[in-house]
């Protein structure tokens, strides 16, 4: 009787142990897509500023989103699958959300050099170069060796020695420091104004798809700096984003046919200071220029000398058509109707000048803003 007792305990006890461990252990992951953190990642972790990621206005930056953001706080530990209400679908989204959350990489890449690193079409120090990542710009790293990085940044792909870039924790603290917050234009045509109303003056016209940095955003209005000027835009027309510096094109270093040597010259010259600073005042092109000081030092290299501001520099040579500048002529900018702006043009619809104290000397497009005029002062 008494082993008939001990044989029904037995069985009893068998049957129960599996619902035990079931509530009590960790169960193996259901869906396939890899291992998430499940604590809440650190700024360090995440390369953001933290915020409400419920409520916040549009100029904040963003918060990193986790995966526990995505899924309104349901842990993912695959011991609660059985009574979430959420999808493989929703988990899936949340994934892929929440490991593009540092500025939209997922194995982030910094240039650590002094100037440009040349990206080149396979790994290999003769190799073609396709690109140059400026100094602390990023890159997606796709693939290393012992020698070479497989990247991609904005639209160049190639091979850039490992020894010049930061990965991994280092390059996210750097990330930290380089990230910039700017409004990308969502009209074609948006009015600049000097003050946060409509019944403000108009400075300039900026073109769909360029982008502005962020100083500030004073509720409908975002305050943006164009180049050493603060002057505002319609939050409405704008999308806000913290982004990092990509790569330049190798099309974006050349020219077309029929330019002298010289202009050539003078454009390959004024891009070897891109990413250098900018100072009010300065001529340095190293230690610090304003615009017209980087302008007035580039062409003293080459015999032409040229007044020391803005202003008096529009007045010398000849005043051409925008859409007749050749490599080398000037282009000038206005706050209405005076001229504060100077930068060189290199072709390709682009421009290199020292724009602000935070973005240094720079490329960007001749109609990053509405060009005032144009004036040629080589006569080759």
């Amino acid at each position: 009787m008494r082993r008939k007792v001990l044989v029904i305990i037995t069985c009893a006890m068998l049957i129960q142990t599996p619902f035990v461990v079931q509530a009590s252990m960790p169960v193996p992951d259901l869906l396939p897509f890899g291992q998430l953190k499940l604590d809440e990642p650190s700024a360090e972790e995440t390369g953001q500023i933290s915020g409400n990621s419920e409520e916040r206005d549009a100029g904040e930056e963003e918060k990193a989103e986790t995966a526990q953001d995505v899924l309104e706080g349901d842990t993912i530990g695959s011991s609660v699958i059985f009574i979430s209400d959420k999808t493989a679908e929703d988990y899936e989204l949340a994934y892929e959300r929440a490991k593009n959350a540092n500025w939209g990489y997922t194995n982030l890449g910094i240039a650590d050099v002094s100037d440009n690193l040349n990206i080149r079409a396979i790994a290999a120090e003769d190799g073609r170069l396709v690109g140059k990542l400026p100094r602390n710009a990023a890159c997606e790293v796709l693939d290393t060796d012992d020698t070479w990085a497989h990247i991609k940044s904005g639209s160049v792909e190639g091979y850039v020695s490992l020894e010049y870039l930061l990965t991994g924790v280092p390059a996210k603290f750097r990330a930290e420091e380089l990230a910039v917050t700017v409004a990308k234009v969502a009209t074609d045509g948006l009015n600049v104004r000097a003050e946060a109303n409509t019944e403000s003056e108009v400075i300039t016209l900026v073109a769909q798809g360029e982008e502005l940095e962020v100083a500030a955003v004073e509720g409908d209005w975002v305050k943006v700096l164009l180049d050493d000027d603060e002057v505002y835009v319609s939050a409405e027309y704008v999308e806000v984003s913290a982004q990092l510096a990509t790569a330049v094109t190798m099309s974006e270093l050349l020219y077309g046919q029929g330019i002298s040597d010289v202009r050539v010259d003078i454009c390959q010259y004024a891009k070897e200071f891109i990413g250098n600073p900018y100072v009010w005042g300065g001529t340095s092109l190293t230690k610090g220029a304003d615009c017209s000081g980087f302008v007035m030092s580039v062409f003293k290299k080459y015999g032409v000398k040229l007044p020391r501001t803005s202003r008096t520099q529009a007045n010398s040579g000849k005043t051409i058509k925008v859409a007749e500048a050749k490599p080398g002529d000037l282009i000038f900018y206005a706050k209405g109707k005076t001229i504060n702006h100077v930068a060189i043009y290199i072709g390709n619809g682009q421009v290199v000048h020292a724009s602000s104290p935070k973005t240094g000397i720079k490329i960007s497009n001749v109609s990053y803003r509405s060009p005032f005029k144009a004036v040629r002062v080589l006569y080759d």
